[in-house]
């Protein structure tokens, strides 16, 4: 909160949305930091249902939708506004995300912007699965890509509601995604200003390896390609997703990770439910990911566990 307080630019209102904790978070912003607007919700709607709840009170308009485990620089809003402003096409835009413990890496949930390959995996400029890059300036220019992390996401308002906002269904995990999928769909660009810098945690909410933060990653990644793709490529896509998920999950089991392969399986079982119950269809406009910004045409698995390439410029050239 200190840092955020701090940004220079003029034209900011600071909103905690308070996604109905058990702690004394609230008491303490009362306390501490009596200028800032408290939204109380009265239920945990995830993520992505929480902040549709908030923003839904918020007029503005940009929103700028920031994880409470971060540490941002003072002058990290302007250069994000001003591409923005620049081109009226661009719905959402990330910072650079440079991990808070050492804060010349790559952090793993954005680091200088989202890519996806023909599969539904997400990567980064800057991170691939596990390995971190060190940042070296190698991915200081503004580009398009796929997805823009939530952990600092600046969202048009306007196309945010256009689009329907975050899908509340995926609880946590993803949205930030699917969200940025549904407005390329729509017409619009995402992009990466890493002018601005923005310090991450990550973890805090559910930690890597947790079984819940399994279930969700996979089942919402199933969700999203069956929402997003045309539905030829959605049935083929997740064909050989279901195959390689399977093998995830053994992996999992044969090395001693048991929870890792049950919670792979309830993610699909959780899919096959969401499809029976929930499945609307709704986004009419589907374009095979090719011809999307931010995609890798080929299986980003094959270049990471077969050949070995742990740096998105050995799988991509540098300024993609």
């Amino acid at each position: 909160m200190p840092s955020v307080l701090d940004s220079t630019y003029v034209y900011k209102k600071v909103v905690v949305a308070d996604n109905a904790s058990t702690d004394d978070s609230i008491d303490f912003l009362r306390a501490h930091y009596p200028q800032v607007e408290l939204l109380i919700n009265k239920k945990n709607e995830g993520f992505a249902g929480g902040y549709n709840w908030a923003l839904a009170q918020v007029k503005a308009d940009y929103y700028v939708l920031l994880n409470s485990d971060v540490e941002v620089m003072p002058g990290w809003i302007e250069p994000v506004i001003q591409l923005m402003d620049s081109d009226h096409n661009i719905a959402a835009c990330q910072p650079k995300l440079l991990a808070y413990h050492q804060r010349d890496e790559f952090e793993y949930a954005g680091a200088s912007g989202g890519w996806i390959d023909k599969y539904g995996y997400p990567f980064t400029r800057g991170r691939v699965f596990d390995v971190n890059e060190k940042d070296l300036g190698q991915y200081n220019d503004p580009r398009p890509c796929f997805w823009a992390t939530g952990a600092a996401l600046f969202v048009r308002a306007s196309v945010y509601h256009e689009v329907g906002g975050l899908d509340a269904y995926f609880f946590a995990h993803q949205e930030e995604i699917d969200l940025c999928w549904r407005m390329q769909l729509a017409g619009y660009k995402i992009y990466v200003q890493p002018e601005s810098v923005v310090y991450h945690v990550g973890g805090g909410t559910l930690p890597k390896g947790n079984s819940r933060k399994v279930y969700l990653n996979f089942r919402n990644n199933l969700i999203m390609l069956a929402k997003n793709l045309p539905l030829s490529h959605a049935v083929y896509t997740l064909f050989i997703r279901f195959i390689l998920d399977a093998i995830a999950a053994w992996k999992g089991m044969l090395t001693g990770d048991p929870g890792y392969f049950w919670a792979v399986f309830r993610a699909h079982w959780g899919f096959f439910r969401w499809m029976i119950l929930e499945e609307k269809l709704k986004n009419k406009e589907r374009k095979s990911l090719p011809q999307l910004e931010g995609v890798y045409k080929k299986l980003i698995l094959v270049d990471y566990f077969l050949k070995g390439k742990r740096k998105f410029s050995e799988i991509m050239s540098p300024n993609s």
